[in-house]
């Protein structure tokens, strides 16, 4: 088997030790290989990297563990080529499973070039998904503290969730607050509501009318408290992305063309080169989309669509491709295949609010699938759409473009219409099309 590196390394990576197996091979072709033992402490890792260096390594491999990965990736980067493989790609030979072996693997897997490198975006944006994710945990966790408050509110038999829309509106946090201030008086609490809600008073009053102690007021002061807390936690992450998002680096324009067998070059338009701004504004401009949205999507796969060689590896790369299963020339159910599980979720949230859209393609294209397949495979095509969309909207540099609701129904007319006909013919109908005069 050919011999592609000819310097390289295979690292078991786990919480407390790293397995390096180096190798290296001669003119001859003969191996010399060597396995030592490091720590995961800083210093240790440093002499890891040494010990790499002073072997002439080039390439390292190493599997996707969790995050013990990332301390060893960070001082790795810059120094060798570092592949980052998925540990499912690179299963051990059965009944030889130790550190040293899985070491041994890696590395003559790698000599033979039969490791596929994981994308592991720069440093930049490594910080800015850390902090698109934080703020996922942190808008996530105020969810759950909204639900406990709600949990104790019905403990109260305090039924305000069933007359308001937000329990933690304008109109509901003031009755709240009221509640832990120690009123009692329904009416008077019912008088806090603010705009429409004022037409609920009546039913304000029944519901705010319970039994709360000391117990209750105690819980929901430290639930509102906790829920101002994580409100300032989600803004100052908020205007750190921000802030991060205008250092980021620019996407350079495209090359020019290279001329023709005839010497010409075409006129092309000059490109101004690509910020991270722009290009949220360019994810901004999709239905279901804004701009938190879009920097966690950008967060997530870039801002630079050439890392992935088509639209179909970036779907499959975020976990939305459709699953592949044929034998015998039949096609099985298969699941989605596993991906970016971030940038899945943040894509079918994106794809809910994009198919309430009216009149546009996402939601024909959902009630469509809706219809035939659920509503869950449905929203998930969607999402896939989107994505695809996404990567020729960065690529092109261009907002996007509705397709129309009618879209399918303009990509097979003739089927729609002849479907149509015998629809009347069998109420007893005969009709005779004749198409409008454009004016």
């Amino acid at each position: 088997m050919r011999q592609v590196y000819k310097k390289c390394a295979g690292l078991d990576v786990h919480k407390k030790t790293v397995v390096a197996c180096r190798v290296q091979i001669d003119e001859q072709g003969e191996w010399h290989q060597e396995v030592r033992t490091f720590g995961t402490m800083t210093c240790d890792l440093l002499q890891l990297v040494d010990w790499l260096l002073a072997g002439g390594v080039t390439h390292v491999a190493l599997e996707s563990t969790g995050e013990y990965w990332k301390p060893v990736y960070n001082l790795l980067e810059g120094c060798v080529e570092v592949l980052l493989v998925n540990a499912q790609h690179v299963k051990h030979v059965p009944g030889r499973k130790t550190d040293v072996k899985d070491a041994e693997w890696l590395a003559e897997l790698l000599v033979h070039g039969l490791l596929k490198a994981s994308f592991i975006p720069d440093k930049p944006q490594r910080d800015l998904r850390d902090l698109t994710r934080y703020r996922v945990t942190l808008v996530e966790e105020r969810a759950r503290v909204i639900n406990r408050v709600q949990k104790v509110l019905e403990n109260a038999n305090i039924k305000l969730a069933s007359v308001a829309t937000d329990v933690l509106g304008v109109s509901g946090r003031r009755m709240l607050e009221a509640l832990v201030d120690g009123t009692a008086d329904a009416a008077t609490m019912a008088e806090l509501a603010k705009g429409r809600l004022r037409n609920k008073i009546p039913l304000l009053q029944q519901a705010l009318t319970g039994v709360v102690d000391e117990h209750h007021r105690f819980l929901l002061a430290q639930h509102l408290a906790h829920i101002d807390f994580l409100d300032e936690q989600i803004e100052a992450v908020s205007e750190q992305i921000g802030k991060q998002m205008q250092e980021m680096p620019e996407l350079p324009p495209p090359s020019p063309p290279l001329p023709d067998h005839e010497g010409e070059v075409t006129d092309t338009p000059l490109v101004a080169p690509l910020t991270w701004q722009a290009a949220a504004d360019i994810l901004d401009s999709s239905p279901g989309v804004d701009q938190k949205a879009a920097s966690q999507v950008l967060a997530e796969m870039g801002i630079d669509m050439r890392q992935f060689p088509s639209a179909n590896h970036l779907s499959a790369w975020g976990g939305l491709a459709p699953g592949n299963r044929q034998s015998g020339g039949k096609r099985f159910h298969a699941r989605i295949s596993d991906g970016n599980r971030q940038l899945r979720k943040v894509m079918v949230q994106c794809a809910w609010a994009a198919v309430r859209v009216k009149d546009s393609y996402f939601s024909a294209l959902y009630h469509r699938l809706a219809a035939r397949r659920g509503k869950k495979r449905a929203i998930v095509a969607v999402a896939h759409s989107m994505l695809v969309s996404f990567y020729h909207m960065l690529s092109k540099r261009q907002p996007y473009q509705d397709l129309g609701a009618d879209y399918f129904d303009q990509r097979s007319k003739g089927v729609k219409t002849d479907w149509l006909l015998k629809q009347l013919n069998k109420l007893g109908y005969t009709a005779k099309l004749e198409p409008l005069t454009v004016v």
